[in-house]
C-alpha cells in the first residue's frame, strides 16, 4: 500500500464524509482484472492502486477532500496509462453501466413490489422524509426513499467483504428494499430520513452523562445540542448533581440543584430544531434517594416547565420494598455520598402517584431491572442509569439505539377456513434480514460525538421490535384483554428474541463479535454474539402511521379519533388528522352489521363496547385503550418484557375517572411483574392531547379551534407536543424513537 498517503477522507455522493480506504480502490481494480484478464492478479491491482493514491496526493490536500467521482476519474486516467488495455476498458465500461444496471434491476423488482400507502402516510412522508431541493420542492418518491435507504445500508457489506460482487451486493440491497417497500419492516425515523443524505445520522436516541461540575454540565449541554441538530433524542440521569442549597467550595456559593440545570437543557432543546425536521425530546431521570427528589417529582405540575422533557424517578428494589413495608429510607447527597435525611418511602411513592395522576409525569424506572443480566450484558462497563426519551432503551452513558420494527399484520397468512394465523416462516425470514439491516446501520451511522461512536460500535446494541400487534390480534380474532392474547404475546416475543439472537450469532461467525465482547456476560457463557442486545419494543408512532398499523404493542387507541400532528417544518400549529380503524369498517361490512348510523356513533364514542348494534364477539375483539383494564395493560407489557433485551414502550391509558389509588396499584403491579419502567396517562390530564377520542360536532369543533388558537398565543409552540407524536400520553411516544 502507498506509504505516504495524506488523504484521510472522501466525500460520498450524498455529501457526507467517509474514511479514505485504498483497499476499496484496489478491489475495484481487481474486479476489472478478474473480468478482463480472467486471472487473480492481486499484485497488479495493488501496484495500480498505489499509482492512483500517489496521483490523489499530488492533486488533493487534507483540506481539499476528493469526491467518489473524482477518485474514479483518476482511476480511469491511471488505468489508461498504466494498465493493460483490457483492464482499462472493463473498468470504464463497468463504471458507465453500473448505474443503469441498478435502475434496470429496480425496474424488474417493481413488478413484484408496489409501495401502497395511505393518504395520511403520504402526508407524513412528504412533510418529513422525502428529499427536497433548495426551494423545498419534493424530489423523491416513497419508492425512491426505500431505494435510497436500502442502497445506503447495504453499502456496509463492503466493509466485511471488499471483493463482494455487484450481484451479491444487490441481493442484500434488494432484501432490504423489499421488506421496507412491502411495509414488513421499517427502521426508526432518523434512518429513513438521513440514510444516503448528507446528515447520515441514523440513531434514534442517546444517553448523555451529566457530572457535577460546570464544565461537565455545559459540555453535556453542547453535546445535546449537536445530537438534537442531527435528529436524535437524549436521555439524562441528573442524579450526580449536588442538591439545591448545597455548598460550592470553589466559589464559596450555594448550588442551584439539578432541576435548575434541567431547565437550561429544556431551553436549549427549544431553540435547536432536530435536523430541521422535528423538535427535540428528552428524558430526565433522578434517583429516588436524591435530596431534591420532591422538587423533581413536582417539577411539571404547572405544565409550563420542562416542556421538552419526559421525567421518570429511578427507584431501587430497596425503595419499593420500603414502600410495601411502610419503612423510611435515606436521602443521599451525591457530592459526598453521605445521608442527609430520612423520609417515609410510602409518602414519596404516594406523591409520585398523585402527580402522575394529575399530569402524566413522572413515570418510574426500575433500576435493578434495567441492570439485570439481560438488560445490561456489559456490567463491567458501568451501570445503566438512564433511558432514551420513551424509556424503551436503557443505555449506558454515550450509548445510542438503532431501532427497527416488524409489521406483524404482514406476518399473517390466510388459512383454508378463511381465518388468519401467524406465518412463522415468513417472520423468521424477516427477522434474519432485519438483524443484518440493523447491524449494518451501526457501521453506516455518522455519530455526532466520538464518545458515542466508541460506545455504540463497541457494544453494537440494536433494537428489533414489532408494530401492529393490536391489529394482528383483531385479524386473528383474539381480544387484547384476554389470557389468550397475553399467552400469544409471550410466545411471539420469545420467538423473535431467540431468532434475533440466533442471527446475531450467525453474523458473529461472519463478521466477528462486538468489540466489548470480553466485558460481557456472553464471553463467560462462551456465546459469540455480534450485538450485545437485539430486541426492543419501540412506540412506532410515526412509522406505524406510515405502515398503516397500530402502534407498537399498544391496543388501538380508539375505533375513531382525532390526531394532532406537527406536519411541516415552518408551522408550529398542529394539523388535525382523522383516523378511523380500517379493520372495523371492513369487518362490519363483512359480518353485515355495518350502517352509516353505527359509524356515526363510533365516530362520537371512539369505542364499540356497549353498542348493541355490534355483536358481543366483535365488541370484545375491538378493545380500545380505555376499554382495557390496567391489569391487562401491565400483563401485556410484562409478557413482552420477559423476552425483550432492552425495554418496552407501553403506556397504561386511563379514563378521566381513574383515581390516584388506581395509579398506585398500577405502579406496584408493574414492580411485581418485573417491568423495567411504567408510564400512565389519565385522559384529560394534559391541556393539549395529541389524540382525542371521537370526532366532535361542528359547534364543539369551533370551540376547540378557538381554544387552540388562544393557547397558541399564550404558550410556546413546543408545549403543545412535548413528545412529538403518539398516544395521548407522554412519555409513551416520541418521534426520535419511531
Amino acid at each position: 500500500m502507498y506509504k505516504n498517503n495524506k488523504i484521510l477522507k472522501v466525500k460520498k455522493r450524498e455529501g457526507w464524509l467517509d474514511d479514505f480506504d485504498q483497499k476499496k480502490i484496489m478491489h475495484a481494480i481487481l474486479k476489472a482484472i478478474r473480468s478482463s484478464l480472467h486471472r487473480e492478479d492481486l499484485k497488479l491491482a495493488e501496484r495500480l492502486s498505489d499509482f492512483v493514491v500517489e496521483a490523489l496526493n499530488k492533486k488533493y490536500s487534507t483540506k481539499n477532500i476528493p469526491t467518489v467521482e473524482e477518485i474514479q476519474d483518476i482511476v480511469i486516467e491511471i488505468l489508461k496509462k498504466k494498465a493493460p488495455k483490457e483492464v482499462f476498458e472493463e473498468y470504464a465500461s463497468y463504471r458507465a453501466k453500473r448505474a443503469e444496471i441498478r435502475k434496470l434491476k429496480y425496474y424488474l423488482i417493481s413488478y413484484d413490489v408496489k409501495v401502497k400507502l395511505s393518504e395520511n402516510a403520504l402526508r407524513i412522508l412528504e412533510s418529513r422524509y422525502l428529499q427536497k431541493d433548495e426551494n423545498g420542492k419534493i424530489i423523491e418518491t416513497p419508492t425512491q426513499l426505500f431505494q435510497r435507504v436500502a442502497h445506503n445500508i447495504a453499502e456496509a457489506e463492503k466493509i466485511y467483504n471488499p471483493s463482494i460482487s455487484d450481484d451479491d451486493l444487490f441481493k442484500v440491497e434488494e432484501d432490504f428494499f423489499k421488506i421496507m417497500a412491502r411495509l414488513e419492516f421499517l427502521p426508526n425515523s432518523p434512518t429513513l430520513m438521513n440514510a444516503g443524505n448528507p446528515l447520515q445520522q441514523l440513531s434514534a436516541c442517546f444517553v448523555i452523562e451529566v457530572n457535577d461540575s460546570i464544565d461537565s454540565i455545559f459540555e453535556s449541554l453542547k453535546n445535546t445540542a449537536k445530537i438534537h441538530q442531527s435528529g436524535g433524542g437524549t436521555g439524562f440521569d441528573f442524579s450526580n448533581l449536588r442538591p439545591k442549597n448545597d455548598i460550592v467550595k470553589s466559589t464559596a456559593g450555594i448550588a442551584s440543584g439539578p432541576i435548575s440545570f434541567m431547565e437550561i437543557f429544556d431551553k436549549a432543546t427549544e431553540v435547536v430544531k432536530q435536523g430541521g425536521k422535528r423538535r427535540g425530546a428528552n428524558m430526565g431521570i433522578l434517583r429516588v434517594d436524591h435530596p431534591d427528589i420532591l422538587d423533581f417529582i413536582t417539577s411539571k405540575m404547572d405544565q409550563k416547565r420542562l416542556q421538552n422533557f419526559n421525567i421518570s424517578v429511578a427507584v431501587t428494589n430497596d425503595f419499593m420494598e420500603a414502600v410495601l413495608k411502610d419503612k423510611e429510607y435515606e436521602l443521599i447527597n451525591p457530592r459526598n455520598n453521605q445521608p442527609v435525611k430520612k423520609l417515609k418511602a410510602k409518602d414519596i411513592f404516594d406523591t409520585i402517584c398523585k402527580i402522575a395522576w394529575e399530569t402524566g409525569d413522572p413515570g418510574l424506572i426500575f433500576l435493578d431491572e434495567i441492570n439485570n443480566e439481560k438488560g445490561n450484558p456489559t456490567p463491567s462497563l458501568g451501570r445503566i442509569k438512564a433511558t432514551n426519551p420513551c424509556g424503551e432503551v436503557p443505555l449506558l452513558s454515550y450509548e445510542s439505539c438503532n431501532l427497527g420494527s416488524i409489521n406483524l399484520v404482514k406476518m399473517l397468512k390466510e388459512t383454508k377456513a378463511n381465518k388468519f394465523e401467524i406465518d412463522w416462516e415468513k417472520l423468521e425470514r424477516t427477522i434474519k434480514i432485519a438483524v443484518r439491516f440493523l447491524d449494518n446501520v451501526v457501521d453506516m451511522n455518522r455519530y455526532p460525538l466520538p464518545e458515542i461512536e466508541k460506545m455504540s460500535r463497541g457494544n453494537r446494541r440494536i433494537g428489533l421490535g414489532v408494530m401492529g400487534f393490536a391489529d394482528m390480534l383483531i385479524k386473528i380474532e383474539i381480544s387484547y384483554d384476554s389470557d389468550k392474547a397475553v399467552k400469544l404475546a409471550g410466545k411471539l416475543m420469545k420467538f423473535i428474541d431467540e431468532k434475533a439472537d440466533y442471527y446475531s450469532q450467525q453474523l458473529a461467525k461472519e463478521r466477528g463479535v462486538f468489540p466489548n465482547y470480553r466485558d460481557s456476560i456472553f464471553y463467560k457463557k462462551k456465546i459469540k454474539m455480534r450485538n450485545c442486545a437485539t430486541t426492543t419494543i419501540a412506540p412506532t408512532g410515526t412509522i406505524g402511521l406510515i405502515a398503516g398499523v397500530s402502534q407498537g404493542i399498544e391496543p388501538i387507541f380508539a375505533i375513531a379519533y382525532e390526531r394532532y400532528s406537527y406536519i411541516g417544518r415552518e408551522s408550529d400549529k398542529p394539523v388535525k388528522l382523522i383516523e378511523v380503524n380500517p379493520l372495523f369498517e371492513e369487518i362490519a361490512k363483512r359480518e353485515k352489521f355495518y350502517s352509516k348510523e353505527l359509524m356515526q356513533k363510533v365516530l362520537q364514542n371512539g369505542s364499540v363496547r356497549g353498542l348493541k348494534e355490534v355483536p358481543l364477539k366483535w365488541q370484545k375483539i375491538f378493545a380500545t385503550a380505555h376499554d382495557i383494564s390496567p391489569e391487562y395493560h401491565l400483563r401485556m407489557q410484562a409478557a413482552f418484557q420477559k423476552y425483550t433485551d432492552n425495554g418496552v414502550s407501553k403506556t397504561v391509558n386511563l379514563p378521566h375517572s381513574a383515581t390516584v389509588e388506581d395509579v398506585k396499584n398500577i405502579y406496584l403491579l408493574a414492580y411485581k411483574l418485573k417491568c423495567k419502567g411504567i408510564t400512565i396517562f389519565r385522559s384529560g390530564s394534559k391541556q393539549m392531547q395529541i389524540l382525542n377520542i371521537g370526532v366532535k360536532n361542528e359547534e364543539t369543533k369551533q370551540e376547540d379551534e378557538k381554544s387552540l388558537s388562544k393557547q397558541d398565543k399564550e404558550t410556546p409552540p413546543q408545549f403543545k407536543n412535548p413528545s412529538n407524536e403518539g398516544p395521548d400520553v407522554p412519555p409513551g411516544i416520541c418521534l426520535t424513537c419511531l
